[in-house]
């Protein structure tokens, strides 16, 4: 799929997500429902794909689905309604969900990784800092039609190589996740931490 160019690719990223029935019901709930700004990112999009091409069960080791979005009102409590009202949607799909406003994010961030972050000017700024290339693209459905957002291409993810993006991850937490992905999708060719930061 290297060769491809991105309307190809975004084509074929349609496709394989819309084999998982389950990513499929989701971003068909969330387009009539009222949540606004938002995308369903990260493992389970990319994951899909991984499992894809190993020639897994489409689902396989996913373990939840993120479901992202913008709201500047940075409550607790505005947060927990949204939270609740997304759980409540899709609460007979069996599935564990992570469902957050990016525009709070940098108010626990450093509690509980121990850094201090910028705050996301938009739910496209946050996906953008996400830990790998391949994490960081989002997607949901508009008239039926897969919008993406994916700031780093698609390239490594069709490749399935794990590339760092360091805004706001450390390399302990890079080795952990990418170690773990290795194990269950063995086909992965991870670029070093250290490698990356040479080639600049």
């Amino acid at each position: 799929m290297e060769s491809k160019n991105l309307n190809e690719q975004l084509k074929d990223l349609e496709e394989i997500l819309f084999k998982n029935e389950t990513l499929k019901e989701v971003l068909r709930r969330l387009e009539k429902s009222n949540l606004k700004n938002y995308y369903v990112g990260a493992g389970c999009v990319n994951q899909t794909v991984f499992n894809y091409l190993h020639g897994f069960k489409i689902d396989a080791n996913i373990n939840d689905y993120d479901i992202v979005y913008y709201d500047e009102d940075t409550s607790y409590e505005k947060e927990d309604i949204v939270i609740k009202y997304v759980e409540d949607l899709l609460s007979d799909l069996t599935i564990k969900l992570d469902i957050k406003n990016e525009a709070r994010v940098h108010i626990w961030y450093n509690e509980k990784y121990g850094k201090n972050i910028k705050p996301y000017t938009s739910v496209e700024d946050a996906i953008a800092r996400w830990g790998t290339t391949i994490t960081c693209i989002g997607v949901r459905l508009e008239n039926n039609k897969l919008i993406v957002t994916a700031p780093y291409g698609l390239n490594d993810l069709f490749n399935m190589i794990i590339r760092p993006v360091k805004i706001d991850f450390k390399e302990e937490d890079y080795l952990k996740k990418v170690n773990k992905w290795k194990k269950k999708w063995p086909k992965l060719t991870i670029m070093p931490w250290k490698e990356e930061e040479k080639n600049g």
